[in-house]
Order: C-alpha cells, then sequence, then structure tokens
C-alpha cells in the first residue's frame, strides 16, 4: 500500500496550487462580496487543460488520472469553493458521463469543446418537487418529429446561465412511476430559458439557476437508452460524490491554514493562543479530521480510475468530508473569535461555502442510505423499488 503520490500528480497539484495563489485567491473575497462569476478565470484554467485534467487527451483533455482530478478540485477549493464546484460540476456531472454513455459520435461531438473548456456544461436534474426523490421528476421527453420535444422546469442548477452544454433528464414514459421512466438527454444553451438565479448562504462566485426548457430535439439528443435516465444519473452521482468531498476538504484546508497562523501571531495573557491547551486541541483535532477526509477522497478516487465498485467509498468520503468541513469551519471561526465572525478575515465565508457540501450531490441524510444499502446488500432492491 503506497500512500505516496506520483511524480506526475505532484506536479499537477503544485501547478494548480500556484495557480490559485496568484489568480484566485487575491480575488475570492471580492468575487464573494460582488456575487461574481469569474468567467475569466475559466478561460485560464481551459488554457492550462484544467477544465479536462482526467479526459483522454484524444477528445481534447489533459490525460491526467481520476485522483490528480481531484488534487485538482482540492486546491481549486481551497482558494475559491465556488470555482471548485463549477469545475467539478462541468466535469464529474457533464463531461465523463458523455464519455462513459455516448455513442462514438455523440462522444466525437460533444466531449472536446468540453474537455478543452470552450464550453461549460451543466447537470439538470433537480426540479421542484424532485430533489433527493429524483425519480419523481416532472420534465416530459415526448416523440415528436422523429425527435423529442422537451417540456418542463428545473431548479438549483449550477452554472446553468455560463453553461453552453446541458445533461439534463426528463420522463420518456409517463406510465411508468419512479426511476424507470427517465431518460438522459444532450441540450444546447439556445434550447434552455433561464428564468431565476438564486441568492445563497455562501458558493457566491458560482451561479444557481432555475431554468425552463421547452424545445425539439434530434433523436441523437438522446443519451444512453430510452428509460435508462436514472441509471445514468446515478453512476454520475456515485463519482460527483467524490469531487464534492475533495471541495470539502479543500474549504477545511483553507479554514486550518487562517486557523493555524493566527494562533502562533494572536497574543493573550502574555504568550501566542497558540500555546493555550484548547486552540491546541482544536488545531489536532482540525488536522487529524482534515487528513481522515483527504485519505477517504484518495481511496474513493483510486477505486473510481480503477474501474473497480465506488458508490460506498464515494458516499462515505462525502458524507464525512462535508460534516467535517462545516464543523471544522465553525472551529475554525472560534479560534479567531470577534475576527472570525467578520469579513476582514476569510473564515466566514470557508463556514458559509462549507454547509452546502452537506446537501447538494445528495444530502447527508441519503449518504448514510446509500451506505446502509450497500452494507446490507440492498442496493439491487432499493433501485428495483425505485
Amino acid at each position: 500500500m503506497d500512500f505516496e503520490l506520483s511524480a506526475e500528480q505532484k506536479e499537477i497539484q503544485a501547478f494548480t496550487r500556484d495557480f490559485v495563489r496568484g489568480e484566485i485567491e487575491p480575488h475570492a473575497a471580492e468575487w464573494d462580496r460582488e456575487h461574481h462569476f469569474p468567467r475569466e478565470v475559466f478561460a485560464k484554467l481551459a488554457e492550462l487543460g484544467l477544465m479536462g485534467v482526467c479526459l483522454p487527451e484524444e477528445y481534447g483533455g489533459a490525460g491526467a488520472d481520476f485522483l490528480s482530478y481531484m488534487l485538482v478540485i482540492e486546491e481549486l477549493s481551497r482558494g475559491d469553493a465556488g470555482v471548485g464546484v463549477t469545475v467539478a460540476v462541468h466535469t464529474s456531472a457533464v463531461t465523463l458521463p458523455l464519455l462513459r454513455f455516448g455513442t462514438e459520435e455523440q462522444r466525437a461531438r460533444f466531449v472536446p469543446p468540453l474537455a478543452r473548456g470552450e464550453l461549460i456544461g451543466a447537470f439538470a436534474l433537480t426540479e421542484a418537487e424532485a430533489g433527493s426523490d429524483a425519480g419523481a421528476l416532472r420534465t416530459s421527453a415526448t416523440r415528436e418529429d422523429g425527435g423529442w420535444r422537451i417540456s418542463g422546469a428545473k431548479q438549483f442548477i449550477s452554472t446553468a446561465e455560463a453553461a453552453g452544454t446541458f445533461l439534463l433528464f426528463a420522463r420518456t414514459d409517463p406510465d411508468t412511476p419512479g426511476a424507470r421512466g427517465v431518460s438522459a438527454f444532450v441540450l444546447d444553451a439556445d434550447q434552455i430559458r433561464v428564468t431565476g438565479r438564486e441568492e445563497k448562504l455562501g458558493l457566491n462566485s458560482s451561479t444557481t439557476n432555475s431554468i425552463a426548457v421547452d424545445t425539439v430535439v434530434e433523436a441523437d439528443r438522446l443519451l444512453h437508452e430510452e428509460g435508462k435516465g436514472f441509471h445514468v444519473a446515478m453512476a454520475t452521482l456515485d463519482g460527483g460524490r467524490i469531487g464534492i468531498a475533495a471541495q470539502a476538504v479543500g474549504i477545511a484546508q483553507a479554514a486550518y491554514d487562517v486557523a493555524r497562523e493566527y494562533a502562533k501571531e494572536r497574543h493573550a495573557f502574555g504568550q501566542p493562543i497558540g500555546r493555550f491547551q484548547a486552540i491546541q486541541h482544536k488545531l489536532a483535532d482540525m488536522s487529524m479530521e482534515i487528513d481522515a477526509a483527504r485519505l477517504l477522497v484518495h481511496r474513493a478516487a483510486w477505486l473510481k480510475q480503477n474501474d473497480l465498485p465506488h458508490t460506498e467509498a464515494g458516499a462515505k468520503a462525502k458524507l464525512f468530508a462535508s460534516e467535517m468541513a462545516r464543523r471544522q469551519t465553525g472551529e475554525a471561526i472560534q479560534i479567531l473569535g470577534g475576527y472570525g465572525y467578520t469579513k476582514e478575515f476569510p473564515v466566514e465565508r470557508y463556514y458559509r461555502d462549507a454547509k452546502i457540501t452537506e446537501i447538494y450531490e445528495g444530502t447527508s441524510e441519503i449518504q448514510r442510505l446509500v451506505i446502509a444499502r450497500s452494507i446490507l446488500g440492498l442496493q439491487e432492491r432499493s433501485l428495483a423499488a425505485g
């Protein structure tokens, strides 16, 4: 068992970290304050190959492995969680499923512009009454003129207003309830209408939109098989959860870095507060839990990149890392005291950004169900019930 990153993985990690320090960290507070989506940063990430880091070179990607991609997500999120999640959704929730489930023609047509960062991808599954219960979605797709008429509305769609390609899920069989009647489609930006933008607690450099669709698409926009869209969605979320776990680790690491340095510099009662046992215990717990979460992420990423079952491992990584990030960013605020509650320091932003990692790509409650079904051998029964 080797826990050492390869030379290539270390190079990608260091390369991304340098980019974050120069191009993201100096602006993150302003982006958060102004609710600014930094399009210019994604253009630079595209030039560096980081919008398709784990995509094959033949499709315009950088050809690195999945763990390298997780290192990139962690480093980006360490600088700004909104940037991290935009790249994570673009890659894990759109580009990789197109590569996995698309026909050769679809892969050649849709993947290279995404892998090169010429277009940003958005994942459109959630609806007003179909969140954790994704099989309850109402957006419909009916056959028309040799293609499909897709009509409906989606909610909480990350990056929709900046996206050029949408992986959208609709019900193709209205007579089949639950997951079995759902199919996946690939849509362009001009086939989607953005109807709103959410005001959120955090993650303010990432846009979150409601959208509407009423369009006719060609038959070749169906991804995978008709009625197999729920399988596409669940397989996509299995991998996507690992990315959100990496995002949570990056947020927590950023908070820990600030808290540790503050504990060295801040004096009280004649000495640095890092000399007090109460502060030492907080920092020790932060360091330990961040390490544990990172190891869970790396294990899940290793399983995925080796085509081994990773549903349970991904759920464990996402569950632990997200709850850890929310908990330990709160501890960072506590270490900084009153300063931690102000915008003079970034830890309050980290705390706000961390909370969403417990919700999107499957809530913590859903992750516990996924883990429980796996350890009890109930996966097939639960999917059949859907």
